[in-house]
């Protein structure tokens, strides 16, 4: 299980650097909600390996400062990696979400919470690419296995 789910964050860590990349090459032709988007996908997941390692966290909608996505993305990346490998996947966590309201999840839950959120904010920034007349890139898991 371990393997598979160490796979799922080199994907995303992966499709995440092509967004901050496609980004970067069309910075001026990229919207306020394309910044907003990236951030928020970087910030979620610092965020929930946050609470898994009872660290201080970002806030889930801040702003931070574009040159420092890249840092942010690899630190994610290698902080979920030392989760998965050095924790209990069947640990539950009790943790309190942005309004304050406490829940309990599993490491695994969370994890695969992490990663499924940021495929699912790649796809929101791919369509407001092509609004923008960017071409999007595919970030599909399989094309990432070929």
């Amino acid at each position: 299980m371990n393997k598979k789910l160490i796979d799922l964050f080199e994907y995303t860590y992966h499709f995440n650097n092509e967004m901050i990349r496609i980004i970067s090459e069309n910075i001026f032709k990229v919207d306020e909600k394309i910044i907003s988007l990236i951030n928020h996908t970087l910030n979620a997941q610092q965020v929930w390996t946050s609470r898994i390692l009872n660290e201080k966290s970002f806030e889930v909608w801040q702003i931070n400062p574009f040159e420092s996505l890249s840092e942010i993305n690899h630190e994610n990346y290698l902080k979920s990696i030392e989760i998965i490998e050095s924790s209990d996947l069947d640990r539950r966590i009790e943790y309190q979400n942005s309004k304050g309201i406490k829940f309990e999840n599993t490491i695994f839950e969370i994890l695969f919470h992490a990663v499924n959120h940021s495929t699912y904010h790649r796809g929101q920034i791919n369509s407001l690419l092509k609004q923008n007349g960017i071409e999007p890139i595919s970030t599909d898991y399989i094309f990432y296995k070929r």
